[in-house]
């Protein structure tokens, strides 16, 4: 079963050497960003690889040259300020090609998904606020649900037709709640006019059928099959044979313990 078409709106992106100002230094000091050419096929590509990377980096860098705010949200939260803020000299140096530019989009941003529902919150309690801040999220404060809860209201009311950039969407959620993320996504992407980029450590995520994945390493962006990923491998690999790592593990400890 295979999601059909290609990548609705972003097509490719690529670094532009002129535009770097600083090559040995981070970002452009991380080998899987540093000459970096993408091209984006299909309706859902997957970002993965071991913390420090760069999935998150090029992800925000994505979001940027898209209009998006840093800290996540759609274009009304750009002149917000919450959460996180960066260096935007690594988007500066991107050139996205479109197939054509999306009506709607949002960065979901799992770290700073709190900050973004305080934002909700004030927004409700101006007065000179035009609308209702919750009618897109649930409608009610996203503080008010537990922390996965507040993730799926999110997804549930923002994904639809349109480029969508998520951030370790998995942090919060249970896997039976994983799996409800990855029904929502087949709903709007089957129904067409949805693109989504996803920066994840989810195993379960990246079954999605017809995905492309993405591995980020030291060799720089290769293409990769679920199995093939070190996430897949290492987490059959304790779920089947636990007694193994804890026999590792444990060494490990005593080992530390004799050093001290």
């Amino acid at each position: 079963m295979v999601v059909p078409g290609g990548a609705p709106y972003l097509r490719g992106l690529r670094v532009i050497p002129e535009r770097v100002t600083a090559p040995g230094e981070f970002p452009f000091s991380v080998p899987a960003l540093r000459d970096l050419d993408l091209s984006f096929e299909v309706p859902v590509t997957f970002l993965v690889g071991e913390n420090g990377s760069g999935k998150s980096t090029l992800l925000e860098a994505l979001a940027v040259v898209c209009g998006l705010p840093v800290s996540g949200g759609s274009r009304n939260e750009v002149a917000d300020r919450f959460g996180v803020a960066s260096d935007h000299s690594f988007a500066t140096a991107l050139r996205p090609s479109f197939a054509q530019r999306p009506r709607d989009s949002f960065f979901f941003r799992a770290e700073t998904l709190a900050h973004f529902a305080t934002l909700l919150d004030e927004r409700k309690k101006d007065r000179d606020f035009d609308g209702d801040p919750y009618s897109r999220y649930g409608g009610a404060s996203l503080h008010r649900r537990s922390h996965g809860e507040a993730f799926l209201a999110t997804f549930a009311g923002r994904l639809g037709r349109g480029l969508w950039f998520l951030d370790e969407p998995e942090a919060a959620l249970s896997p039976q709640r994983q799996l409800a993320l990855l029904a929502l996504v087949w709903d709007r992407v089957e129904a067409g006019d949805t693109q989504l980029i996803i920066a994840t450590h989810s195993p379960i995520l990246m079954t999605f059928p017809g995905a492309r994945i993405l591995a980020l390493d030291d060799t720089g962006i290769h293409e990769t099959t679920l199995a093939e990923t070190s996430h897949y491998q290492l987490t059959r690999a304790v779920l089947e044979h636990p007694e193994r790592y804890w026999r590792h593990l444990r060494k490990s400890d005593e080992t530390e313990e004799s050093e001290e």
